[in-house]
């Protein structure tokens, strides 16, 4: 990734770190006239992700699977709207964007947060794989129906991928899992989607001024986790037997959680660059040859596999706004 085009994989001193807040990221930024799009912006960081928006000006559509369990988490906050989609269902994904793109607004900021982790064998469908479809597929026919709407000249679209993605590539012989589902590598699966989308999306998107980022937000305990046993995370030492939290000095608060996105979708430190994957407020290093978890494995970054991975997602969603 390292080329005249392409911006390295390498820290850039942002002055913030993994205990930095959206809040913090977003001092003195103004917001106003600036709308946001955050899929799943009414639990867990995606909650905290559209307060902090709204806090700096933005208007912020909220699509959602459960729209009136959005409209109440979402009460009082100014600036809002809800609508329906299930990015699982591309019908509900082409109903949303059709919506949106007949209000004839711009939309400025996509965030994909919405997410499902680790949840038991699951066919929608196709028959496609849950977790792929809905981390990535969903959320790559909603960029591309989008697109008419996404401002040129300073738009961006950040994917919330995750540290997950370490787990597995893409599993380019059975991506929808037919064979030997395993939970934790097909989640790994879609987040390495996930920056592989926004890798070749930067590159097609970036002569209309449009950039896209992918970041791991740290680990949070929020919603996402609803689908393990209290068991498995107990024995993961994320909690103990009463569900207290084990190493608060591990894992984040919402509000730290949610601030990379935030970061990515709007710091002027950001000018300029694109296609790059983020974790603490900067962007990562590459992934270090011990094995260990942090940074960013080179099957997520390589560009051959993001263009691969973007004409599959293109044949199995029947959508592609730059295909000629």
């Amino acid at each position: 990734m390292n080329t005249d085009t392409n911006t390295p994989q390498q820290k850039i001193g942002s002055g913030f770190g993994p205990r930095s807040t959206a809040d913090e990221v977003l001092e003195g930024i103004d917001l106003t006239s600036r709308l946001a799009i955050v899929t799943g912006g009414y639990s867990g960081l995606g909650l905290e992700t559209t307060r902090a928006l709204t806090r700096a000006g933005a208007r912020v559509v909220v699509p959602a699977r459960r729209p009136a369990v959005a409209q109440e988490a979402l009460a009082g906050l100014d600036g809002v709207e809800v609508d329906a989609l299930d990015l699982a269902d591309l019908d509900s994904v082409r109903g949303f964007a059709e919506r949106f793109l007949a209000s004839g607004r711009t939309v400025d900021i996509v965030i994909n947060n919405a997410g499902v982790m680790a949840c038991p064998e699951t066919r929608v469908g196709p028959g496609w794989e849950l977790q792929f479809a809905a981390n990535h597929l969903g959320h790559f026919a909603l960029v591309n129906r989008l697109w008419p709407a996404i401002a040129p000249g300073g738009a961006r679209v950040v994917s919330v991928s995750s540290r997950g993605h370490h787990f597995s590539g893409i599993r380019w012989d059975d991506p929808h899992w037919r064979h030997g589902y395993d939970k934790w590598q097909a989640y790994g699966q879609a987040k390495t989607a996930n920056v592989l989308f926004a890798v070749h999306l930067d590159r097609l998107a970036r002569d209309a001024g449009v950039r896209a980022f992918s970041l791991h937000p740290g680990g949070i305990l929020t919603p996402l986790q609803r689908h393990l046993p209290k068991e498995e995370m107990v024995r993961l030492g994320w909690i103990d037997e009463d569900g207290n939290l084990l190493h608060p000095e591990v894992f984040k608060t919402p509000q730290q959680g949610a601030a990379t996105q935030v970061w990515a979708a709007t710091s002027p430190q950001l000018d300029g660059k694109g296609g790059v994957y983020l974790e603490d407020c900067d962007i990562a290093e590459p992934a270090p040859a011990s094995g260990e978890r942090v940074g960013v494995k080179d099957w997520a970054t390589d560009p051959e596999q993001a263009a691969r991975l973007w004409r599959l997602s293109a044949e199995l969603t029947g959508v592609d706004a730059f295909s000629s």
